[in-house]
């Protein structure tokens, strides 16, 4: 098997890639660290690794935040669709490393673990020439990705407070979100929402448990809307929302919606945009279509 780490130098702040390269030593490990150059250059050297062929297993890790594992996992896709020996695994050092979190107790910082983990099959989310591994969202979420994107690297209001920095930038506007939503070939949703979110993962934004219920490799995704309300409203409802509870709790159902399904489609009948493992993406219309066990994901071996 190659071993072949892909860093994003710009991650969580700083470089890690000679704390990586000190590991490795220590390990006394063959292998091989790539640091990308900008945004989706770890897609595009990923792709080309698993094009040049060989009956050699190639195992990339991520090493960077939910959007480095997000390019890392397209290039495995874009050049093979999973079918090639290739396995994606996750050294988390960015300001979210949320898909880690679904896997409680595991250490994905250990890369001794990692590199004698064992992969297991994961579903992918597919949306047009895109793909995502753990949620994608619409309306006040991706409003609030928006502006993680802008303050991310600034002292104090970025890093590992960039999400509650969103939530607050956001309060004053994308509360309202006209769109049609359609589950599986059926109209489920038409109307306005303060949010919607398809998961495949279970936390988001740096350790939301937004999805509790989501399963990472059933085939399905989860997806739930919540109405427009009040910013007070809004506020007192956060802590459950980030506790996982949304679902739970009998005075919120009013607010909530939920539905699995295997394709969604989004309609927000005017130019918008959504968050795909944080990542804006813009258009006027998001398919949205689960791909069941599309890639083998790596989980750390347990000490």
């Amino acid at each position: 098997m190659k071993h072949i780490f892909v860093v994003n130098p710009c991650a969580g702040g700083r470089d890690r890639s000679g704390d990586i390269r000190a590991a490795l030593s220590a390990l006394d490990a063959d292998a091989e660290i790539y640091c990308t150059a900008g945004p989706r250059d770890a897609t595009r050297f990923v792709a080309s690794r698993c094009a040049e062929g060989g009956d050699e297993t190639l195992r990339f890790y991520s090493c960077g935040g939910d959007g480095t594992l997000n390019e890392v996992v397209s290039g495995v896709m874009e050049a093979c669709g999973g079918e090639r020996k290739a396995e994606v695994a996750c050294y988390p050092c960015g300001s979210g490393d949320d898909f880690v979190r679904y896997w409680q107790g595991r250490d994905f910082t250990d890369i001794g673990a990692l590199m004698r983990g064992s992969a297991v099959p994961v579903d992918v989310m597919r949306l047009g020439d895109r793909y995502c591994v753990n949620t994608l969202n619409y309306g006040f979420e991706a409003a609030v990705c928006h502006t993680m994107a802008n303050v991310r690297r600034k002292p104090l209001i970025g890093g590992r407070m960039s999400y509650t920095t969103g939530i607050v930038a956001s309060l004053a506007m994308g509360r309202r979100n006209r769109c049609r939503v359609t589950v599986d070939g059926e109209v489920w949703l038409d109307g306005v929402v303060l949010l919607l979110s398809v998961a495949n993962g279970q936390y988001a934004g740096g350790g939301y448990h937004c999805a509790p219920r989501a399963k990472n490799d059933d085939g399905l995704l989860e997806v739930m809307a919540v109405k427009p309300m009040s910013v007070a409203r809004l506020a007192a409802l956060i802590k459950y929302y980030k506790n996982g509870e949304l679902l739970d709790r009998e005075e919120l159902r009013r607010w909530v919606s939920y539905r699995r399904g295997r394709h969604v489609v989004i309609d927000p009948l005017r130019d918008s945009y959504v968050a795909t493992d944080g990542e804006i993406v813009p258009g006027a219309r998001f398919d949205v279509e689960c791909l069941p066990k599309a890639v083998n994901y790596v989980i750390p071996a347990e000490h």
